[in-house]
């Protein structure tokens, strides 16, 4: 009776790992998967300059593709990398010492800033006693102080390794633009190279990759149009309303896409306090400011996102959500950054992953 027990357990346990697993690919692809999940969680830091590098190299891959149909492979990606290097000098000669500049600038008067907000803050009450009292308005502001503190001992402490963070931005700065070329001029030999170390049977694993592939290209290039439209749109409306900082809160409000949903909210809090500390808040210039970042929001969420992205990746919200959250706790800023494209490979194995009934139903037709 034991051993019958025995058998029947070891059947069940048979048959609930070939459920999971219901062919070789399968397991193969899992393999990948773990490996590549493995190595990026262990060696995420050191190998920073490499992944960012590779994907500047997907970004730029199409524009190769467009002109490898008149010319060569060769002097397409010469083309290609002198546009972007001269691109990335612009930005880091000149747009770099203007951001700094001007972040100098607004973290020395942010003291300021805070103290007229919490004035004008503070005469809420007055004005709407039904809403909020005086003693509860009180209790939000000592919180927010608290929180404004611990974030300034983190940049306190932040640049007290500035040299050291000074040394890494000069690796990333060399090493990343010679990897971009490497990874445009010998894609093949890369591409022939890796593959070596990948399973036999992974035609599950290559279905994947193209639904990834496709995707991810479309969700890539569409982020970076999303960000320069949007910077620079915020860039002229800034501009010409005469607020303070503008080049600044513009390449905020153009990286605030990166994030999706958390991004827009917190890029409100320093456009609208500049605003509200430079001119009040009745005056028709904070009205003015208030109306424009509405708008840019309201064109970039109804117009800008469905344009770009019709062909990208198709998740729900609660899943982008829950992945910004999850890898952006697991790998920080670059697991935000990546997230989207993270839960698009997840979304993908899920919906290609073999199940055993669709097997025997094949079989059966």
């Amino acid at each position: 009776m034991q051993q019958k027990n025995d058998f029947s357990n070891v059947q069940f346990l048979k048959d609930s790992i070939k459920r999971v697993f219901p062919n070789s690919q399968a397991v193969a692809l899992t393999i990948i998967l773990v490996v590549g999940f493995v190595l990026l969680t262990l060696l995420s830091d050191v190998l920073m300059p490499a992944l960012i590098a590779v994907v500047l190299a997907y970004l730029l891959e199409g524009l190769v593709k467009k002109f490898e149909v008149k010319i060569k492979r060769l002097p397409s990606v010469f083309i290609v990398f002198s546009i972007f290097m001269s691109i990335f000098s612009y930005l880091l000669l000149g747009l770099m010492p203007m951001l700094f500049k001007q972040a100098k600038q607004l973290l020395q008067h942010t003291p300021e800033i805070v103290k007229k907000l919490q004035g004008d803050v503070l005469k809420l009450p007055e004005a709407y006693p039904q809403f909020i009292s005086a003693d509860k308005l009180k209790d939000i502001i000592f919180s927010v102080q608290e929180e404004a503190l611990i974030y300034g001992q983190e940049l306190v402490s932040l640049s007290a390794s500035s040299v050291v963070g000074f040394i890494s931005v000069l690796v990333y700065l060399i090493l990343v633009p010679v990897l971009v070329l490497f990874c445009l001029k010998d894609k093949e030999v890369l591409l022939n190279w890796f593959m070596q170390f990948m399973p036999r049977d992974r035609l599950l694993s290559t279905n994947v990759w193209k639904e990834v592939d496709m995707q991810l290209g479309n969700y890539i290039r569409g982020k970076f149009a999303e960000v320069m439209i949007l910077g620079l749109a915020s860039y002229m409306i800034f501009s010409a309303l005469g607020l303070n900082y503008g080049v600044l809160l513009s390449v905020l409000m153009g990286l605030s896409v990166i994030i999706p949903y958390v991004g827009a909210t917190l890029v409100t809090f320093p456009v609208l306090g500049v605003a509200l500390f430079q001119w009040g808040l009745g005056s028709d210039e904070f009205m003015y400011i208030a109306i424009a970042y509405s708008i840019i929001q309201a064109i970039d969420g109804v117009i800008l996102v469905p344009l770009l992205f019709s062909e990208a990746v198709n998740l729900h919200p609660v899943a982008i959500i829950v992945a910004i959250l999850f890898f952006g706790g697991l790998w920080g800023f670059w697991g935000v950054f990546f997230a989207i494209p993270l839960a698009t490979l997840v979304k993908a194995v899920l919906s290609a992953w073999p199940r055993l009934d669709d097997k025997m139903h094949h079989y059966n037709m």
